[in-house]
Parts: C-alpha cells; sequence; structure tokens
C-alpha cells in the first residue's frame, strides 16, 4: 500500500519503511492546501541510496517571478528545475553546477502568469515568459496566434505554460532504485468552451542521465473536443554552437514558409549566433520503429556532448524543427517539438487533419523522454538508434509548401 503523509509528516521527513511509495501532496486548490518551501531527501527518508536524492520546492520573489513556486529535483547525477505555476513546464538542467539543457532567453525571471497578458501583441503575450527548457503548448489550441474559423482570437500556443497547476504531488518508490515522480494536474476549464484536465507525470531515477514526461490528456465535458499539443523542447549553449547538428528518424522535410526554404539544403547543420538570422522553421514527417518510438539528437561539433529527444509517432505523428540562431543577446536557441501538430494557426491544420477530436470522458496518453549525452560514445549510440530506425529509409526534402502562408494572410 502506498503511504500518504499528512502535513506533519511532510514537515518532519517521516516515512514507513513497509510501504511501496512515500508520497507527498504540496498543493491541492480545491483543499486550499500550499505546503510552502519544503524539502526532502534520501537522507530525510532513511534510504540506505547508492546515490543521494533530493527533492526542493521554494517560492521565489521579486520581479515578474513572485509567488513562482519551483521544485528543483537533484537525482545526483542532475539538477532539474520543474515550475509548477507555469504549466509544470521544465525550466533546465544542470550538471556539475552548469546547464546542460536550456537556453538564455532574454526573458531572466520565471514570469508569474498573473503578469502575462496572452492576448497582446495581437496575441503574442506568451513570448513575455518564454524561457523554459521544455514548454506544453496546448492543450486546447497551439500554433501561431490568428483569428480561427468562429472568429475566435487564439493566442500562440495556447493556454496551458501560463496556467498554474491545481495540484502537485511528490510520490518516491520505497525500494531502489527509488524513481522518483512529480505529477501535476492542470485544467483548461472555460464555460460553454472547454473542460480539458491534462495529469503531467515527470519521472526521474536517482543518477540516471535520463528523465521522461507521462501525459494523461482528459476531456471531462459532455461533449467531444479538439486538442493539440507541441512539446516545445528548446536547447541552447552548450550543446548549440556553430557546427552543432541535429539528427532525425524521418522520411520527408519541409520548409514551414517561403522564408525557410532557403535554409532547407543545410537543415541539419547550425550556424553560430548571427544577427539578422530571424528563425527558421522546418516541418518533418517522423518515422518509428515497430512500436512507433521515435528519436531525434542534438549534439554539439564534435560530438562529445548532446541530448536525446525519444516519442512515439502514434501519439505525437509529427515534428517540428525550430531554428533561432539569432544573437546571445536576442536568444540562441533551436528547438526539437514533438507534436500532434505543426506551428500554423488552427485553423490552417484543420483541413489537414492535424486538429484531433478527443471524446466526451476519453483519455490521450504523452509519453516524451529526454537522455543527457555527456560522450562521444553515448552520442554514436543514439545516432545508431536512429539509423537504426531509418532503416534505409530516405529522407526525402521537399520545397513544397505544406501551407503557403504568402497566399492566406
Amino acid at each position: 500500500m502506498n503511504i500518504k503523509y499528512s502535513l506533519a509528516a511532510v514537515a518532519l521527513g517521516l516515512c514507513s519503511t513497509n510501504a511501496y511509495s512515500a508520497e507527498f501532496l504540496l498543493t491541492d486548490s480545491s483543499s486550499s492546501l500550499d505546503v510552502g518551501d519544503w524539502k526532502v531527501s534520501s537522507a530525510s527518508l532513511g534510504y540506505q541510496s547508492d546515490t543521494p536524492f533530493s527533492i526542493e520546492k521554494r517560492s521565489l520573489k521579486g520581479g515578474k517571478q513572485t509567488g513562482v513556486d519551483v521544485l528543483v529535483i537533484n537525482n545526483g547525477e542532475m539538477s532539474i528545475t520543474l515550475v509548477p505555476t507555469r504549466g509544470m513546464g521544465i525550466y533546465n538542467v544542470q550538471m556539475d553546477g552548469k546547464r546542460i539543457l536550456g537556453w538564455t532567453s532574454p526573458v531572466k525571471e520565471i514570469v508569474n502568469p498573473a503578469f502575462i497578458d496572452l492576448e497582446s501583441r495581437g496575441g503574442l503575450g506568451w513570448l513575455d515568459g518564454f524561457n523554459e527548457m521544455l514548454v506544453r503548448c496546448g492543450y486546447e489550441w497551439t500554433g501561431h496566434p490568428g483569428v480561427d474559423d468562429n472568429g475566435q482570437l487564439l493566442s500562440l500556443h495556447g493556454r496551458l505554460q501560463n496556467t498554474p497547476a491545481s495540484t502537485v504531488k511528490v510520490i518516491i518508490d520505497d525500494t531502489p532504485p527509488h524513481k522518483i515522480t512529480i505529477q501535476g494536474e492542470v485544467s483548461e476549464r472555460t464555460f460553454k468552451k472547454a473542460e480539458l484536465v491534462t495529469m503531467t507525470e515527470f519521472q526521474v531515477t536517482p543518477g540516471a542521465n535520463s528523465f521522461s514526461l507521462h501525459d494523461s490528456l482528459t476531456n471531462k465535458a459532455d461533449y467531444d473536443d479538439e486538442y493539440q499539443i507541441i512539446y516545445h523542447s528548446n536547447f541552447g549553449r552548450p550543446i548549440l554552437e556553430k557546427g552543432a547538428k541535429v539528427t532525425a528518424a524521418a522520411k520527408e522535410i519541409s520548409p514551414f514558409n517561403s522564408y525557410a526554404k532557403a535554409g532547407l539544403k543545410d537543415w541539419q547543420t547550425y550556424l553560430g549566433p548571427t544577427k539578422d538570422y530571424d528563425e527558421m522553421v522546418f516541418n518533418l514527417k517522423p518515422i518509428g520503429d515497430k512500436q512507433g518510438n521515435s528519436l531525434v539528437v542534438l549534439h554539439n561539433k564534435q560530438g562529445n556532448q548532446g541530448v536525446a529527444v525519444g516519442y512515439n509517432v502514434k501519439q505525437l505523428p509529427v515534428l517540428t524543427l525550430w531554428k533561432n540562431t539569432d544573437t546571445d543577446q536576442q536568444g540562441y536557441v533551436t528547438g526539437i517539438e514533438p507534436g500532434t501538430s505543426y506551428a500554423y494557426n488552427t485553423k490552417f491544420q484543420r483541413p489537414l487533419g492535424l486538429v484531433p477530436t478527443i471524446k466526451a470522458g476519453e483519455t490521450k496518453h504523452f509519453d516524451v523522454s529526454y537522455t543527457v549525452l555527456r560522450n562521444k560514445q553515448e552520442v554514436k549510440s543514439s545516432l545508431a538508434q536512429i539509423k537504426n530506425i531509418q532503416k534505409g529509409t530516405e529522407l526525402k526534402q521537399s520545397m513544397d509548401l505544406i501551407v503557403d502562408l504568402d497566399k492566406v494572410q
């Protein structure tokens, strides 16, 4: 049986060695519960772990980050910062005190959604808080801002990332290797519009160089609804640099718009910081193995440092590659973005079959993994996995635009 800790138990760090897991409820809007600043560790739980670990919750102060809760999970190999206040997104990942996954945005604070107007600048207000490694774009809608077929303004990339989690729970397996799970429920509920509830789940094992997301989206309404999701995964230095390379298991790649056509021939490699580069976006049709599992690898020029992003094409059938190799000050970053949809406005994707339906009471599942590649052997091994998935399938380059924005705008 699971053991659920009371506030007193949380404060004292008590545990039961007879339980399968230790559970800590940190936030619950239904009972107005918030434990405040909090910490638990393998030592406080009495675990004789080969790899000491800790989880700490704290509230940020000052500027637009006032009131933002973060969870810092140190698994002994990595330190990962989750942001329950911002849709359970991931701010960054550090190793040896230095960032390994994430990027440097002009947005310097982890911005409280209370300070963001999503519909400002014609629907681009989402950018006022954009600085995370992992952003969930969706679920009610995603993509570029614009007026939908029903006349509603859909702001950039939906609302979930700027929605605080209603519940946050920490679960730690009582037996080795003491897997750590962080659950956060994020709701998109609007009268007469949507009732979509996402149970986000983050998992990591002490000592591992990888972590994963396992999300469940449920339509709580009595009517069918549409949904979209893009797992906007963003990486800058130290992996991104001049000569860095991205490799994906895919059968076709095409430019997002006319501007990106010029970069199609060099889509796999990256420039150093380049003023006036602007962003280039590419649409990929990924492929998976027999189970649908696919992989994307980004590595530095030397091939001794990188990240592998895993996902399932049965859940997330398309892949967007965002190359924003602008100056360091403006945000030198690339996005690897598996999703149900590309980054076009919803009204352009509906005819393409990229705005799926979720039935009343139905639940959809999404699984995404991230592995920090720490040396040449790990990079080579991940690239070999992609080659195995590819199995001789030719990656075709197409100059045809899926949506010709020059004609529709």
